[in-house]
């Protein structure tokens, strides 16, 4: 462990407890690679979300492993997340105390209730300053007690920053060297190092420690030329000092000086590599942005299909519970993992400890709506608020425009000659798989939504069944005050006494659920924070279709929702296309649904034509400036404690026309 890190723990504000003492003994640190085996940046740009056209080109490399050789699809996406505590405000007022996944990237988009995940080009850059505690509502000068009038939300423009919190650059790697000299001709530098640097030819390194500048010494930044670099059997003129293997061995150019004297075996010359993005973070920033802010639900996860995900979970520790040295662990419910390491169950994983990072990985192979908790003693941590909700995007909206939805489907269920041997459907060979070819061809053809941006879909369909214009994550959960109370106190919690008193969508209640914005809450630590980022307005645009992604992670309590006037259209159930293996559609219309804990639907809110039955009955039942709602039928819910209104319940809005970049979506 570095003396920086050591030190920086040290010099943390007096309140940073016994709880996060062992962070002195572990290390913080971020992934996000900018190139892989599986997405080569040398192919891909993966910085951009390709189009779709054909499925990736596959061989075998030198290595044995199936590797891209063209048509690389998706790209990498990055973020990380804190596991720590924090608190919440409830619609009666009340402030609650959780156990809860925070947001450590992306920060500026999560609080305009976008997902966290980014690109590596944005994860990967630093902050210009200091992250202060609080932050970004700190920045963007949210205080407690005063409100905007509503609706207006709270401004969000003073903090813009979605890298990693707390990454720094670092000296990746610092070696001693044996002996560097010019030689006797020409103006090539031979480097013999005690150690190997890790360098290839382009890169750059830093001479220090030689006696100076040219001509005194070789000290400089200086492009590589050779490595590893083998001598020549009959030397190089003018060197004498040689024989060390290749990978120890680098050469590079020094245009202006000739005739430099040898430096052999000296006390201070050393060769580095230049400051690097490389994972390593300043663990200050880490506790003061991570620490007590915790999210209900936690920072939401979006991926696309093809896509790798490197998500990084830093435990701060919970300043609250100074007596719990609680683990934390991802466990993404129902997600299709390819290793139980990364699966989040501690029984077949790894779970991390206070003052400790682990990055997680996940190759996107499914479309769907999925979710993801803590797996350490899953009542409590899921009852405390460690949920949130991940969903993937098909690739069938990365068709290009009036591409043939049905032959794209083709091409990925290896029914062309092309093949992409990770997602081809063939139900006589798979029964678990869903995105079937439709049995009918219905011409459709990739095109354009209400937003005037190419057409959006649940999964890959084949004949545009799941199309929508407008999206909207909605995780429904509840909380019982009792049993948080309790978490908070030091006191036995009565699992069997668990029931829940509060009923939420995106850790809100009624009316708080069509509150625009974030909403913040101040904690203990005199900060305000945004707690409950993500609302739960439901904007349409006239004539067009919203897609809930509905995920439910209640521990006590069966969740019904219900639309009084539109009509729901359930596409999918638990992250799969509702259809059967002969390639028929099981979807349905209905007027209401209901989840268990742990499951998922994909429902479309559908204002079309088509969801009513007629041409034209949309723009006579439908209009704009309507007000829907969509609800909980059970009474009991429609509650927050002992106030019996609100609950389970927001709003349905009918617009002109809505403006993107939220999941407020704006209605015009």
């Amino acid at each position: 462990m570095s003396r920086r890190f050591a030190g920086a723990v040290v010099s943390l504000a007096v309140f940073i407890l016994a709880s996060t003492a062992c962070a002195t003994a572990q290390s913080f640190r971020v992934q996000c690679p900018t190139s892989t085996i599986t997405h080569p940046s040398s192919l891909n740009n993966n910085n951009a979300e390709p189009a779709y056209s054909v499925p990736t080109s596959l061989a075998v490399n030198g290595s044995g492993y199936l590797a891209p050789t063209a048509n690389v699809n998706g790209a990498i996406k990055c973020q990380q997340v804190s596991g720590g505590d924090g608190y919440s405000t409830m619609a009666n007022g009340v402030q609650t105390f959780m156990f809860s996944f925070g947001p450590l990237s992306g920060l500026a988009d999560i609080a305009r209730g976008l997902p966290g995940t980014e690109f590596p080009s944005m994860f990967n850059t630093t902050y210009a300053g200091n992250l202060l505690p609080g932050d970004p509502a700190t920045t963007d000068g949210v205080v407690a007690n005063t409100w905007p009038a509503w609706p207006t939300p709270l401004a969000t423009g003073g903090f813009t920053y979605n890298g990693a919190v707390g990454l720094a650059p670092d000296i990746a790697n610092l070696v001693s060297i044996y002996d560097i000299s010019e030689g006797s001709t020409g103006n090539t530098v031979c480097v013999q190092t005690n150690s190997p640097l890790g360098l290839n030819v382009g890169n750059t390194v830093k001479i220090a420690g030689t006696g100076g500048v040219p001509p005194a010494g070789y000290d400089g930044t200086w492009t590589i030329t050779a490595a590893p670099y083998t001598f020549p059997v009959a030397g190089v003129p003018g060197v004498t000092n040689y024989g060390f293997p290749a990978p120890f061995n680098f050469t590079f150019t020094i245009p202006t000086a000739t005739g430099l004297a040898d430096v052999n075996e000296s006390q201070s010359a050393s060769a580095s590599t230049g400051p690097v993005i490389d994972g390593h973070v300043d663990p200050r920033q880490i506790m003061d942005v991570g620490v007590m802010n915790g999210n209900i639900p936690a920072p939401l996860v979006a991926i696309d299909e093809d896509d790798e995900l490197f998500l990084t979970l830093t435990n701060v520790g919970m300043i609250m519970r100074p007596d719990l040295f609680e683990q934390h662990t991802i466990h993404f419910h129902g997600y299709p993992n390819a290793s139980a390491v990364y699966d989040g169950v501690p029984d077949a994983s790894v779970a991390i400890n206070i003052g400790g990072s682990f990055t997680y990985y996940y190759l996107a192979p499914d479309a769907g709506t999925y979710f993801w908790h803590c797996h350490i003693t899953p009542p409590e941590h899921l009852q405390m608020g460690m949920v949130g909700q991940l969903y993937v995007r098909p690739r069938q909206n990365r068709l290009a425009q009036g591409a043939s939805l049905y032959a794209g489907l083709q091409q990925q269920n290896a029914l062309e000659s092309a093949k992409d041997l990770r997602t081809a459907c063939n139900p006589t060979a798979d029964i678990l798989c869903s995105a079937i070819t439709p049995v009918i061809n219905t011409l459709a053809v990739q095109g354009t939504d209400k937003l005037g941006t190419p057409q959006k879909y649940t999964y890959n369909d084949g004949d545009g069944s799941t199309a929508y214009d407008v999206e909207y994550p909605l995780q429904i959960h509840g909380f019982d005050p009792n049993f948080h109370f309790v978490g908070m106190t030091f006191n036995p919690e009565a699992f069997a006494d668990m029931k829940d008193k509060f009923f939420l969508l995106n850790g809100r209640s009624y009316p708080d659920t069509v509150t625009p914005g974030p909403m913040a809450t101040q904690s203990s630590d005199g900060r305000m924070h945004y707690s409950q980022p993500l609302p739960s307005i439901i904007n349409i645009p006239v004539g067009g279709r919203a897609l809930l992604r509905i995920a439910d992670l209640d521990v006590t309590e069966y969740q019904t929702l219900a639309s009084l006037g539109i009509p729901m259209k359930e596409v999918g159930f638990n992250a799969k296309l509702l259809r059967d293996q002969g390639g028929n559609n099981l979807e349905f219309y209905t007027n209401s649904i209901t989840l268990g804990g742990g499951e998922s639907l994909d429902v479309l809110l559908d204002a079309s034509d088509a969801g009513c039955g007629s041409a034209g009955c949309a723009a006579a039942l439908y209009p704009v400036g309507s007000t829907f709602y969509l609800y909980t039928p059970n009474l009991d819910h429609l509650s927050n404690d002992q106030e019996n209104f609100g609950g389970l319940m927001t709003e349905v809005h009918i617009c002109n026309s809505v403006t993107s970049g939220t999941f407020g979506n704006t209605c015009n």
